[in-house]
């Protein structure tokens, strides 16, 4: 499929970025770098110009409350929120619509390229140019934490430009489909409306799209692209250095596709197809670590909305006392730790979710 961009990269962009391109085997990404700042500037837009006032006219009151830190918070969720719909949508539409990439076998699914497929990465490398941008400006906003998480994500999904598994962007890219309800959850609690129904309806779809997005459907995919990568390493041949020998010779088939096929048109020559090591260990490192993150951030995740309500479902007010006093740290003037959701970000590339704890001192009662 091709690119759906509605036009090419001028040639004057494409010659200013080939020579950093070139440097680090991002062959692709001279005709998508057009993309990848316009989607840059796009959400920058719509974080200075959209939403403040959007929010001003749909929510004056809760708008105007907020402090300059939480204000800051509020327009990064407004473009969280849109750019999880617009990158899931257009992720869905690439996986059911792009015939070539579901014709790919495991050559194309490692070095395979399509038109399609690089506009999803570059939308996704746009969104955390940007975020990494953000992240630094506001540094002591978000921290070192999520500035970091951006600097991944966005090596992350430029690699996809050398090309490399470009299949599997759109497959990461729907771990975004459990954002939308996890900003939601954050402005309901800015509404104060923390612990109504809309925000246990939210919680459940929230914790079904984290649980069968990322947890089951992350493990899986990562299973098959580990898989690839591993046969792309066992077949082709493993690359230590950073060039291919001059007529390296590799063992396996032949290739599936003709030299002239547009799928692998940006794909290294046969006997160069070699998998770097240090790319293979970073990738599949990464997406290890991303995975395990996954699951501890699903079990605070449920401690969070839980505490958002009343018992039986909910652990609101367990463990501070009962009218009496009665209870671990009651009547004392101790500390107790009560865990928030402080701010949504996802995996793989993506943002995660960031839980702080909230101290809460119980009053000595005369």
């Amino acid at each position: 499929m091709l690119d759906p961009f509605p036009f090419p990269a001028p040639l004057v962009l494409q010659q200013a970025i080939r020579p950093f391109a070139d440097y680090f085997c991002l062959t692709t990404l001279p005709l998508h770098i057009h993309e990848v700042l316009f989607f840059a500037f796009f959400y920058q837009a719509i974080n200075a110009y959209l939403s403040p006032p959007l929010s001003r006219a749909l929510f004056p009151r809760a708008y105007a409350a907020l402090n300059q830190r939480s204000r800051i918070n509020w327009d990064v969720h407004v473009v969280s929120m849109l750019q999880s719909l617009l990158v899931c949508g257009t992720a869905l539409w690439v996986i059911w619509c792009d015939e070539e990439r579901g014709e790919m076998n495991w050559r194309g699914r490692v070095w395979g390229y399509t038109g399609a497929g690089g506009f999803l990465q570059a939308m996704a490398a746009g969104y955390f140019l940007w975020d990494l941008v953000v992240s630094t400006v506001h540094f002591s906003v978000f921290g070192a934490g999520l500035w970091a998480h951006a600097v991944a994500a966005l090596m992350v999904f430029s690699l996809g430009f050398r090309p490399f598994v470009n299949f599997y962007g759109p497959i990461f890219i729907l771990y975004e489909l459990s954002s939308p309800f996890l900003n939601i959850h954050w402005f309901l609690d800015k509404l104060s409306l923390t612990g109504s129904n809309l925000q246990l309806i939210n919680g459940i779809f929230l914790t079904t799209t984290f649980f069968f997005c990322r947890l089951f459907w992350g493990a899986y995919s990562s299973w098959r692209v580990f898989g690839d990568i591993y046969r792309a390493m066992a077949v082709q041949g493993v690359l230590y250095g950073t060039t291919a020998p001059s007529g390296a010779v590799v063992g396996g088939a032949p290739a599936d596709y003709g030299p002239k096929s547009d799928i692998m048109a940006f794909a290294p020559p046969e006997a160069e197809r070699l998998v770097p090591v240090w790319l293979a260990a970073a990738y599949m490192g990464a997406n290890l670590v991303l995975n395990a993150l996954n699951y501890y951030w699903f079990s605070r995740m449920i401690q969070t909305i839980r505490a958002r309500f009343e018992p039986p479902l909910g652990t609101k007010g367990v463990g501070k006392g009962g009218a009496k006093g009665e209870g671990k740290g009651a009547g004392r003037g101790e500390r107790g730790e009560q865990p928030m959701m402080a701010r949504g970000v996802y995996a793989d590339g993506r943002k995660t979710v960031e839980v702080e704890k909230r101290e809460v001192r119980t009053r000595r009662r005369g």
